[in-house]
């Protein structure tokens, strides 16, 4: 179906929106959790990865459900909606530990919360991105949309970033940890109400293709091997893992960078900003270059960018380029990094989106929502993964919140993990995608004329 520029402009909204809300809780739980609050940094990784492992049974069902949903508002817009209001309370409730509340009974609030943050974002995200490959075709208008989506979740990605050390000591009257407490919560309360804002307006003006009255619901077992018998869809999901959890290693830890390695967490913001304007600039510019290049040669050239960006950041590093007030030239490797992730992210779901087509090429039944299930799990997988190895890094390197000075041990291995770790996930990544994808533009056109082929014999 064809999209107005309103409809394209409100996915766009949408997609912004539940960004937002997906970098607060990915990029700051760790830090609130463990430096605000005290709690273990070991606890709220080992928590958060547990909770991702139950997402492992969570998302492909919630896929399966919406897979089978009909209603008089379409099939994915009502649990969008559900999801979104019931995750904009639950992001409340997590930013809003009770003051008096003993270690243990945070530990309990985080991960009871925490859980349920899972589960309503689960039922609004993985709806979200199944309507690609329900509203557009392969090709240009595919690719289109998804840059522009992905480019809007990239400045949601970027306003948490950049604004959240900021804004949190203004709106909590001062720079203590008890006026960061404060000073989330509020903040938590804002960014919940952009997203609500942001996905009644997706729910109004994004249009569902029309439902057929006699749709074949597929059993729970034939879905998983739909699922699991599409190889193409494994190798792309088994990339996300690898490039996301380079990525949110790297963005857990660099904020302890700049407060106990660099000594400017002001800088942090500005840092990020750069990069994320270069990110959201790079996944704007995707179909640009794809007049250039072929998106495997494109998505291949986002591993180099990131690479070469880890080495320029560790060779500072080893010599303190930074020192003296000179930060400002992180931003070049923090560019390359985040500009490659920022070419990848858009491309893996056009990916993702492309493997639905040819699943139903190969076996018949189109499986958008449980596909595109595992592209949320694996954000999430991701996300906890990066989250327990900060975690058990900030332990080992024996960092210490409250020290004023960090020993060069510490600093050391702060440095390695941020930079030669996410190097190695990504290196792996780039070995298993080169090997296995093969859904190349040529292939994707053959995809594309059997299944019209197909679908105009099934009318007749």
């Amino acid at each position: 179906m064809k999209l107005s520029g309103k409809s394209r402009a409100a996915f766009g909204f949408g997609a912004f929106g539940k960004d937002v809300v997906y970098m607060l809780i990915s990029g700051y739980m760790l830090y609130y959790y463990n430096v605000v609050l005290g709690i273990s940094s070991v606890f709220i990784g080992g928590m958060m990865m547990a909770a991702r492992i139950f997402d492992a049974l969570n998302d492909p069902f919630m896929g399966i459900i919406v897979a089978k949903t009909k209603t008089r508002w379409g099939r994915f817009r009502p649990w969008i909606f559900t999801g979104t209001v019931l995750n904009a309370v639950v992001i409340y409730a997590l930013f809003s530990a009770p003051s008096s509340a003993s270690t243990n009974a945070m530990k309990v609030w985080c991960s009871v919360f925490y859980v349920l943050w899972g589960v309503t974002y689960t039922m609004m995200d993985i709806p979200f991105w199944s309507m690609i490959p329900a509203i557009t075709e392969p090709g240009k208008d595919r690719e289109g949309l998804t840059s522009l989506a992905r480019a809007s979740a990239g400045v949601g990605d970027a306003v948490p970033t950049v604004l959240t050390m900021v804004v949190v000591p203004v709106l909590g009257g001062g720079a203590s940890l008890m006026n960061y407490r404060i000073g989330f919560r509020w903040w938590a309360i804002l960014i919940a109400a952009v997203f609500v804002i942001s996905e009644v307006v997706f729910c109004a003006f994004v249009p569902e293709p029309a439902q057929e009255e006699d749709m074949k619901s597929e059993g729970l077992g034939e879905m998983f091997r739909a699922l699991f018998h599409n190889d193409q869809a494994v190798t792309i999901v088994v990339s996300i893992i690898f490039v996301y959890t380079a990525l949110n290693i790297v963005g857990n830890l660099i904020l302890y960078f700049f407060q106990f390695d660099v000594g400017n967490t002001g800088a942090y913001s500005v840092f990020t900003a750069v990069c994320f304007l270069a990110q959201v600039l790079l996944m704007a510019a995707v179909p640009l270059l794809r007049r250039k290049a072929d998106k495997i040669r494109l998505f291949m050239a986002g591993f180099i960018l990131q690479l070469a960006g880890f080495l320029v950041i560790l060779l500072m590093s080893a010599g303190r380029a930074y020192d003296g007030g000179r930060w400002w030239i992180l931003c070049v490797p923090g560019i390359l990094v985040y500009g490659g992730y920022g070419i990848q992210n858009v491309l893996l779901t056009v990916f993702l989106a492309d493997s639905v087509d040819y699943g139903e090429m190969m076996h018949g039944t189109r499986e958008d929502s449980v596909i595109f299930s595992m592209q949320t799990f694996t954000v999430k997988l991701a996300s906890g993964l990066a989250v327990f190895i900060a975690g058990i890094v900030i332990r080992v390197i024996n960092l210490d919140r409250n020290a004023a000075v960090q020993s060069a041990g510490t600093l050391g291995g702060l440095r390695m993990s941020m930079t030669v770790m996410p190097a190695i996930l990504l290196v792996v990544g780039m070995i298993i995608f080169r090997k296995c994808f093969r859904l190349d533009a040529a292939r994707m056109e053959e995809i594309s004329a059997e299944l019209k082929k197909r679908h105009t014999s099934q009318e007749k």
